[in-house]
């Protein structure tokens, strides 16, 4: 197991499992986001098995054997509930899973049985780890919910040892979609910022309010226009990944869209050259949803 590049501040003992913390600082961070996706995981603490695999299959499509493997000794920056911990932990050596919220505890009860898994609460301007120390490095719909997102993906990288490999998640600025998507996205964003700014047990009726009123009424329709044969028409719709999805995935995703005040979006170019500029070459993105994530190797 790596060593902590400096003492915990306190260790606490969550359903058997210590969890290591440490001083989230000032840098880069904003407190009341950090507090509201607390918030939200606390309410969102369980996966099934075939919600997990489904994750697996979206997301990690384009980490292969050589990228991630029992030699592998991994950090997920900016954990959430440990649920992508949670699907590549039995192909890892070991498992780093950090998150500066309260969702640290719900990652505890998540990855209780793992036994090649460590939690630590810290942010990702404060890792608490030596650079170059990492072969696989992950940060999943995080880095965009932070006020300078290029310096956080430098932080990330920064851990990696060279010849390791980075993947992120961020949200795309529908730069491949049409004007129907870009327009329903661009409606939402008043209601967003008017949403996020609730108190937090109205905010989450609201997000569930919210759910019901503008996902379901696309989803519903795109699974019928699957159901008689048109598919290409039902993904043409605008939430057209959720169309397979459960309700509390749509729920939980409508609370993590519209109940942050802090959200950022990215072209794949730009999410390129974030990337190249970070130190990382032979960077691929995946032409499936959910868009744009990517990997690359650092030089």
């Amino acid at each position: 197991m790596i060593e902590y590049n400096k003492s915990p501040d306190q260790i606490i003992d969550s359903s058997g499992t210590k969890i290591s913390t440490f001083d989230n600082g000032e840098v880069n961070i904003d407190h009341s986001v950090v507090e509201s996706f607390g918030e939200e995981w606390t309410k969102f603490n369980s996966f099934s098995d075939s919600e997990l695999k489904l994750l697996e299959g979206e997301y990690f499509d384009i980490v292969s054997e050589e990228i991630l493997n029992k030699d592998s000794y991994c950090l997920d920056a900016g954990c959430g509930t440990g649920r992508y911990t949670k699907v590549l932990v039995n192909r890892a050596k070991f498992f780093e899973a950090v998150d500066p919220s309260d969702a640290i505890l719900v990652a505890s009860r998540m990855l209780k049985e793992q036994d090649n898994v460590r939690l630590t609460k810290a942010s990702i301007a404060n890792l608490p780890f030596d650079d170059e120390v990492f072969d696989f490095v992950m940060s999943i719909g995080v880095l965009h919910h932070i006020p300078d997102t290029k310096m956080a993906m430098r932080d990330c990288v920064s851990k990696l040892k060279k010849g390791g490999y980075f993947y992120v998640y961020l949200y795309y600025a529908l730069d491949n979609r049409s004007f129907l998507f870009r327009l329903f996205y661009y409606l939402s964003v008043p209601i967003r910022l008017i949403t996020s700014s609730l108190p937090s047990t109205l905010k989450k009726a609201v997000c569930y309010l919210w759910a019901i009123i503008l996902y379901m009424p696309f989803i519903l329709l795109g699974r019928l226009l699957a159901m008689v044969g048109l598919r290409k028409l039902a993904m043409a719709l605008p939430l057209s990944s959720y169309q397979d999805k459960s309700f509390k995935i749509i729920n939980n995703d409508a609370l993590d869209r519209f109940g942050t005040s802090l959200e950022q979006r990215f072209t794949k170019s730009e999410i390129k050259k974030m990337l190249v500029d970070c130190g990382l070459v032979d960077i691929v993105f995946s032409e499936k949803s959910p868009y744009w994530h990517a990997i690359g190797k650092k030089k």
